[in-house]
């Protein structure tokens, strides 16, 4: 008597399983390969003897083989497939995002060329005008950030529900995720924000 231990993908329930040794009905060797096994020029080596000793034992069965890590792997291919799928999606989603927020910060700087010249002429510091300018954007993002986590959160949920043994969806996922998102919006925004700060408020005022 053993533990429960898979033999499927977690996508299905551990099954009751009898681990007999019956000579009649055996068709497979189980060969665990030493850490040299690993490198290829060792592991062709290997292979090409253990085919020579199954030849000269089964000469009239073909000689098959595979390795347990692909078998592993899969098991989950379908999720490999979808996880590289996603990661692309996401970093031309980032791409296209951050070009956005880039033109929506030149913009509202340049609608409020004149405001910033007032505030400079008034006192205004770089960090204070380049604050005021980003605080806007990390507003969107924040409101952005608590609109999008249940809709996310539903969604991991429900392809959670695929597995007979997942994990549950912690909170703090989607806060790194939400902050990661601030991150990137300020980095975006702060040389247009920057630059607006630092320009010289005569080019902006003297038609005034």
């Amino acid at each position: 008597m053993v533990e429960d231990f898979h033999e499927g993908s977690f996508h299905e329930k551990i099954a009751p399983i009898a681990i007999t040794h019956d000579p009649q009905n055996e068709r497979n060797v189980v060969i665990k390969l030493g850490p040299l096994g690993g490198r290829s020029n060792n592991l062709q080596t290997i292979l090409s003897q253990i085919e020579n000793q199954w030849k000269q034992v089964y000469p009239d069965q073909p000689f098959n083989y595979s390795f347990l890590d692909d078998d592993i792997a899969r098991l989950y291919e379908k999720e490999q497939q979808a996880a590289t799928l996603m990661n692309a999606v996401m970093m031309i989603t980032i791409f296209i995002s951050c070009m956005g927020v880039f033109g929506l910060a030149m913009f509202s700087a340049h609608i409020r060329t004149k405001e910033i010249g007032i505030r400079k002429v008034l006192g205004a510091t770089v960090t204070s005008i380049t604050a005021m300018l980003s605080k806007e954007f990390v507003l969107l993002v924040l409101i952005a950030t608590i609109i999008s986590s249940p809709i996310a959160w539903y969604f991991m949920d429900q392809w959670l529900q695929d597995f007979a043994y997942r994990i549950q969806i912690s909170w703090w996922v989607f806060a790194v995720s939400g902050l990661a998102a601030m991150v990137i919006a300020l980095v975006t925004v702060s040389f247009q924000a920057i630059k607006a700060a630092r320009a010289n408020p005569i080019d902006s005022l003297r038609t005034e």
